[in-house]
């Protein structure tokens, strides 16, 4: 196997020295590459700064400047290589103040050669090793950031959370606070076709769809995110390129309403090509920023769904005047799903008073309307009550064979307050109201605040989906369940500063961070200030050591 290639650099105003080192040491047979060789401590300061060697040798005494004062300007300068020293017996005794800048060993003059070697190869392979694990890292880092990044856009477009980008993303090089997005929401045209299949049909459905979204536009977008909102419909977040203050991509943005039809109809073409099913396509016809994600997709949504048409491109500005009666009913489908959700009756009681009225004045004018606006409710409440878990395979095969029949104004009616039923009675069924489900989920967070928790198991223990967990929780929060647990987490960190004399990792352990680099940065962003920074204002004087291990993580 070859081994991982290294950088060194050689540093000696003896050049005689530098000779031997090139010709004697075999560099190549051990997969080190020499970047250059200096005189003196300065032009190897400058060459360093430029290549980045992995390794220097140096000597101690050199004109102009030193090999320790070399070391101690590269480590200020955030240098994290090694270093070997080469010096004479009688200047052992100084080479040894090196020893607080991190210099890796030293070698005495006359040089022996083997046992530099030995040094050299020593060094090197824990260079590697160290390479090695960051490559690991790297990988693992640049995986779950996909994933957390992808959950986290779901989140914004949901309004799941609070806008905690600045908070939850600094490793990598996407500038998150400044990106900006173009917005294409696909919705199956078909959806009620697909949503009376069993689970294992639909779960294909929808994977083939999303398999082809990922692909409909990659021969010209580098990256771009999809994004599974609820069934029969994805949202395609496509990345502006982050440009500076002359807002270049903002310009070109503004006349990119072609470009935005283009995708839409290759979108299109491919869902009916491969899967051989029709969509339709929502448009937001400007770039958002994450904070504006949420409520551009609602807009578009609906939109797109009080469209009749199949394979429609709508952008949403051609929807600006949406009618008075069509505004108000999405408020009403927003109330009665909260009022499912939340097991709130009276809430639900007064939506369909509301709901009433609206109907008679829909009636009035154009009976059609009337008819058009209570199917697409009781569509629309189909699947957001799927979504969260609060109908069942049969509930929903119940609702759906009502909807089919339903004719009429009345009958419609009649419809939805079949669905509230059947949703109330899976409500019941469960046994816990949304107060009772997160005082639960509140006492299980505290029990386990050290361990690694996530959405997933909260939801499992209680019992309910995923979406259903995150919708209650920010409902009766106001927070995320990542905000909350984080504060929890922060909290007790503080409390155990202040009032017991463990370690900041021991502390950091304690609230659920097994890395003390990673608590100590979370914490200074909750806080501003880093964790011995707190305990130092209660108790000066009793931190010195750990503030040093701060200042070596960069904090």
């Amino acid at each position: 196997m070859i081994a991982m290639k290294i950088k060194a650099m050689l540093v000696d105003d003896e050049i005689n020295i530098v000779r031997n080192l090139e010709k004697i040491i075999p560099w190549e047979a051990m997969s080190i590459e020499l970047i250059g060789t200096a005189a003196n401590g300065a032009k190897a300061l400058d060459l360093a700064r430029e290549g980045k060697p992995d390794l220097i040798l140096s000597d101690i005494r050199m004109p102009v400047m030193d090999g320790i004062e070399l070391l101690r300007q590269l480590r200020e300068s955030g240098y994290e290589g090694e270093m070997i020293m080469l010096t004479g017996f009688q200047e052992f005794d100084y080479a040894r103040s090196a020893v607080k800048y991190g210099a890796r060993d030293y070698i005495l003059k006359p040089i022996d050669y083997e046992e530099l070697q030995l040094v050299i190869e020593r060094t090197a392979a824990g260079i590697r090793e160290i390479k090695i694990n960051e490559l690991k890292e790297t990988a693992r880092w640049r995986e779950l950031s996909e994933l957390a990044y992808e959950k986290i856009l779901l989140d914004l477009l949901m309004d799941y959370t609070s806008f905690p980008l600045h908070r939850l993303r600094e490793e990598g090089d996407r500038s998150w606070l400044d990106q900006r997005y173009w917005m294409l929401l696909v919705d199956l045209d078909d959806y009620s076709q697909i949503a009376r299949q069993d689970e294992r049909e639909r779960k294909l459905v929808h994977f083939a769809v999303r398999n082809v979204l990922q692909d409909a536009l990659s021969p010209e977008l580098a990256e771009y995110a999809v994004l599974l909102t609820r069934e029969g419909e994805w949202c395609v977040l496509i990345p502006l390129p982050v440009t500076g203050p002359s807002g270049a991509a903002m310009a070109a943005g503004a006349a990119s309403s072609e470009r935005l039809r283009t995708w839409s109809e290759q979108v299109q073409q491919a869902v009916e090509r491969y899967v051989k099913l029709s969509v339709s396509v929502g448009v937001y016809p400007s770039p958002l920023a994450a904070e504006e994600l949420a409520d551009a997709y609602r807009k578009v949504q609906r939109g797109l769904q009080l469209s009749l048409e199949n394979r429609h491109i709508l952008i949403h500005e051609q929807t600006a005047g949406t009618d008075a009666t069509g505004s108000s009913f999405w408020g009403l489908a927003d109330g009665l799903a909260t009022g499912l959700t939340q097991g709130d009756s009276a809430k639900i009681e007064q939506t369909l008073e509301e709901l009433g009225r609206s109907i008679k004045e829909a009636g009035g004018h154009n009976s059609m309307r009337a008819e058009q606006m209570l199917h697409f409710l009781c569509l629309h409440l189909l699947r957001e009550m799927r979504s969260v878990g609060l109908l069942g395979s049969s509930q929903e095969q119940t609702v759906w064979a009502k909807l089919e029949d339903s004719l009429n104004v009345k009958e419609l009616v009649e419809c939805v307050h079949l669905l509230i039923r059947e949703c109330q009675q899976v409500s019941t069924g469960r046994r816990k109201s949304p107060e009772l489900l997160m005082a639960s989920a509140r006492d299980y967070i505290q029990k386990h605040v050290a361990r690694d928790l996530g959405v997933e198991e909260l939801a499992q223990h209680l019992g309910i989906s995923n979406s259903y967990f995150s919708l209650l929780f920010k409902q009766h929060h106001q927070e995320t369940f990542l905000e909350y647990l984080t504060r929890e987490r922060m909290e007790l960190a503080k409390s155990l500063l202040l009032h017991s004399d463990k370690s900041v990792t021991q502390i950091g352990k304690l609230a659920g961070y097994a890395e003390r680099r990673y608590f100590t940065k979370v914490f200074h962003k909750y806080e501003g200030m880093t964790p011995t920074e707190f305990r130092e204002r209660a108790k000066p004087g009793v931190a010195e050591l750990e503030t040093e291990e701060e200042a070596a993580d960069g904090v």
